[in-house]
């Protein structure tokens, strides 16, 4: 099947285009730019270089991916971006490319990215997240699969959130959010028991998952203990145990 290119769409002679490419008014393909089988530019859309779209994706008018990252440290050196398969980036958002820290910024497979959202140098997303309209990722942030974050959120600079975790909208997020958890801002609201039904994690597992949260945030023991505690139930399902690892291993805190 071959591309359909509108007349004033512009298009560098370095980049390459897979079947089914659909390009609109006054799009912008620059340079080393791939744009996998059945990948859809809006119009107005600029690709600006060094990007790696995958098979299907759509981008919407006026986005901008693969521009430079908005960071002092940067001297030109060659970075990229990385969209996996089936992901969706809707009207105005942009997608910086990454810094020499991890020298890419990506976005994995599946995921929707609503309109007016910012991804800053060096974010890595995972599959099937969504973010919804106007939220706003500093660099380095990561946000791992299948978690859900709300429109009008600020994401501090190398905050992680973890799997299958919601945030609510109108917040300032600047320390970890734990996997399976409800989130606005910096507090957290229990387990994401919809999501995870939604989801089709086993009643016991999120049975499981309730404990674990009680007793690290609703006990009277030290995060320490309760993670003891935790651990020390058997049998240790694998989603508690990312739990409690996320939880060790956090390097900006979770909230209290």
């Amino acid at each position: 099947m071959s591309a359909k290119i509108h007349p004033s769409a512009m298009i560098d002679p370095s980049a390459e285009l897979g079947d089914g490419v659909e390009i609109g008014p006054w799009a912008i393909v620059g340079p080393r730019v791939t744009l996998a089988d059945g990948v859809c530019l809006g119009p107005r859309v600029s690709v600006v270089c060094n990007t790696r779209i995958g098979p299907r994706v759509r981008v919407g008018e006026g986005s901008i991916v693969g521009g430079d990252p908005q960071d002092l440290k940067f001297q030109g050196e060659e970075t990229w971006v990385e969209i996996g398969a089936g992901t969706v980036i809707r009207e105005y958002a942009t997608v910086n490319r990454g810094t020499s820290a991890s020298g890419k910024t990506t976005v994995g497979e599946g995921c929707l990215i609503m309109t007016y959202v910012h991804l800053a140098h060096d974010c890595h997303i995972g599959n099937g997240v969504i973010i919804s309209n106007a939220t706003q990722l500093a660099g380095h942030v990561t946000v791992q699969d299948y978690a859900t974050i709300s429109g009008l959120n600020g994401i501090h600079q190398f905050v992680t959130i973890g799997s299958y975790a919601f945030i609510g909208g109108v917040g300032r997020v600047n320390q970890d959010i734990p996997p399976y958890v409800k989130a606005v801002g910096n507090r957290l609201y229990g387990l994401n028991v919809v999501g995870l039904q939604r989801a089709g994690f086993a009643a016991e597992t999120i049975a499981a998952l309730k404990r674990a949260y009680r007793l690290c945030f609703n006990s009277e023991l030290n995060l320490t203990l309760a993670l003891e505690r935790t651990r020390a139930e058997q049998p240790l399902l694998p989603e508690v145990a990312r739990f409690a690892d996320f939880l060790e291993t956090s390097s900006r805190g979770v909230p209290a």
